[in-house]
């Protein structure tokens, strides 16, 4: 054996399994395979967003949740599932070896998403509503410690959100012929809780006015703007932001809702502690 094995071998008896993670960011159902050594884990489900109506009914934030110290057995198969971003209707489901472990829910065409969890610590926050309005915004992913924040009627801003959940997008503007579409909502992080999302901005006046999205942790996105014939609603920011609605008076489609995630960590033999919602939570 050379020396630089003899190492790994040596390190591996002493101090046992890495810490590690595994995450799943796209829509659909996955087998995760407990490593070798592992027998504890934490999980953080984001629900798929909400598509937006036609002219009303933007689309809610997906929920989140999360559970730490959950029990595996090295070399088992746990099913994953990511849900899908809505597109007529809710978001999907996220969820950890089925309903009985961790999920979270996807967020529907007017309230966001909630989720539940059994057994254990759990926390986490709903999705933010989507605005009933013409050109309304997309409601905001929820947090880790808070709720995402709501999408504002035409005209109005979005709501922040809060304990690390994206803001609600804004509101679309009439302007002479026609309503405005809004814009969709932000999403939230899956490595751990970050800062949470700026309310999005109302449109602004004139032709080709358009709204500012939710924020997805803190940053400033601008969504895009639209002209008559072309008011499509607009999609929300993964992870879980709400799809905003078709304005009026145009040729448009509405906005859909973005995937939701799926995010597995382990502490290992690493000698420290690795939870939801802050404690060592970005990738080693």
């Amino acid at each position: 054996m050379s020396g630089a094995l003899q190492a790994v071998f040596q390190n591996q008896r002493s101090f046992g399994a890495p810490a590690g993670q595994q995450e799943y960011t796209t829509a659909g159902t996955y087998t995760w395979v407990a490593p070798t050594a592992i027998t504890s884990v934490s999980v953080v489900c984001v629900g798929g967003g909400g598509g937006g109506g036609n002219t009303d009914n933007a689309g809610g934030g997906g929920g989140l949740r999360y559970k730490n110290t959950i029990t595996v057995i090295p070399g088992n198969s746990y099913a994953v599932v990511v849900g899908a971003g809505g597109t007529t209707g809710n978001g999907g489901q996220s969820s950890f070896n089925s309903t009985a472990e961790v999920y979270a829910n996807g967020g529907s065409g007017l309230t966001g998403g909630t989720g539940i969890a059994t057994g254990g610590t759990i926390g986490g926050g709903n999705g933010g509503n989507g605005n009933a309005s013409q050109g309304g915004g997309g409601g905001g992913a929820g947090g880790y410690s808070g709720n995402g924040g709501a999408g504002g009627a035409y005209f109005v801003n979005g709501s922040a959100g809060s304990g690390g959940g994206g803001g609600g997008g804004g509101g679309g503007e009439y302007a002479t012929c026609c309503t405005w579409t809004g814009a969709g909502g932000g999403g939230v992080a899956i490595q751990g809780e970050d800062t949470s999302g700026n309310a999005g901005t109302k449109a602004s006046g004139g032709t080709n006015s358009f709204g500012f999205g939710g924020s997805p942790n803190g940053s400033s996105v601008a969504r895009g703007k639209f002209g008559v014939g072309a008011e499509n609603g607009q999609t929300g920011s993964v992870y879980g932001g709400g799809g905003s609605s078709r304005a009026n008076g145009g040729a448009g489609v509405r906005g859909n809702g973005a995937r939701g995630a799926v995010r597995i960590i382990w502490a290992g033999g690493s000698g420290i502690t690795r939870s939801f919602p802050s404690t060592n939570t970005g990738d080693m």
